[in-house]
């Protein structure tokens, strides 16, 4: 990895409950303790504060922004990055950005980043029972684990903020050793 993890969280824009922006914010706070940069698409809702609890706990948060300006940022941001891509092309850079991604509620925006992670094998957890579309993955996902018959890389699910960070980095440094084995045998 050559450097800290970056953890990226995804989940629903505008107005959410105080219970899941409290979840999220446990879950910034979280990944900033762990010495892991908080990653998110940098706007409101789930994003805002998890960017809040990491700004918090003395974490570094990036957003990615779809726009070409910074004021479209939520103000826990340290690095924001315009991207002048739009919703769906930011997401990607985000996903892409990220070495194990965390999701939290979402509807249909957080959906796509879900795909975009699992066709990029990217390591999912789903913090359950926040909402959306993690009260329903489980029971529409291929054996409870995929998102298509293939099965190529599996969701990983968590019932709390510490949980979720915990498999996250987990993931995250399983994903980078296979990285590495994979080095040592290319030619070239």
């Amino acid at each position: 990895m050559g450097g800290r993890i970056r953890i990226g969280v995804i989940g629903q824009s505008g107005p959410i409950s105080e219970e899941v922006a409290q979840i999220a914010a446990a879950v910034g706070r979280e990944v900033a303790r762990a010495g892991a940069i908080l990653f998110t698409g940098g706007r409101n809702g789930v994003m805002e504060a998890a960017c809040r609890g990491a700004k918090e706990a003395g974490g570094l948060t990036v957003g990615i922004l779809p726009g070409d300006s910074i004021a479209e940022g939520n103000p826990y941001l340290d690095v924001p990055v315009t991207t002048g891509l739009g919703f769906d092309f930011r997401s990607t850079i985000l996903i892409h950005s990220s070495d194990a991604v965390i999701m939290i509620g979402g509807c249909n925006g957080t959906l796509g980043e879900l795909s975009t992670a699992y066709l990029n094998l990217k390591p999912v957890v789903v913090l359950e029972k926040t909402g959306g579309w993690t009260d329903r993955l489980r029971e529409v996902a291929y054996d409870g684990r995929y998102l298509d018959e293939r099965r190529n890389v599996p969701l990983y699910y968590a019932s709390s903020a510490e949980e979720a960070v915990r498999l996250a980095l987990f993931l995250a440094g399983q994903q980078e050793k296979e990285s590495q084995r994979g080095q040592r045998y290319k030619v070239g």
